[in-house]
């Protein structure tokens, strides 16, 4: 027996409506998407707090990173959306886990409480460039030494030696971003 047309409408209106809301609850980072549901306040259409009162500091650090990748890596197009959560309740809200920041494609970028400084906050911003100038998919399939060690690299992140694998990365993008011409790393990028 095969299903009639309606049938079919409204199998396909119920996924429509279903699979948006199950990628809601069941994959966390999607949340960055609308902030301010998850109770988060925006000063501006890239930042947005927990903590009102900290908007301030969120706002210096957003400001400090667009400047330093901007001057450093290469000029944004675009102005990244950065959710600042002050505690860990927070940070969960946006599926953190244990990592610090995530970055979750050109939708935004969550900096959990241990993020807020200004290296950390540069890393994220750079995956946001590199998801601008390479494209999210591109992004997704590229090595993590070049992802990874790329953000660690050009952020200036000041640690000495970065935890297992990611020391590996950095010192493996350090290699490779010797041997190019720099003005013709996202050329080079893309044949990775």
């Amino acid at each position: 027996m095969s299903l009639q047309l309606p049938s079919l409408r409204r199998l396909a209106l119920v996924i429509f409506v279903a699979a948006p809301v199950a990628a809601w609850i069941i994959v966390k980072p999607i949340r960055v998407v609308f902030p301010t549901v998850q109770g988060m306040s925006c000063v501006s259409a890239s930042v947005c707090v927990e903590d009102p009162d900290e908007a301030q500091a969120a706002v210096a650090l957003y400001e400090e990173a667009f400047d330093f990748v901007s001057a450093t890596v290469v000029p944004l197009r675009k102005k990244p959306r950065l959710i600042f959560c002050s505690t860990e309740i927070c940070a969960n809200k946006f599926g953190l886990g244990a990592r610090a920041a995530l970055t979750v494609g050109k939708f935004g970028t969550v900096v959990g409480p241990r993020a807020w400084t200004p290296y950390l906050v540069r890393h994220e911003m750079i995956h946001s460039v590199q998801c601008e100038q390479l494209g999210v998919l591109k992004v997704l399939r590229m090595p993590s030494w070049f992802v990874e060690g790329m953000a660690y690299s050009l952020s200036e992140d000041p640690r000495d030696q970065l935890p297992p694998p990611l020391e590996g990365y950095r010192s493996a993008f350090d290699s490779w971003f010797e041997t190019i011409d720099r003005r013709l790393v996202w050329h080079e990028a893309k044949r990775l």
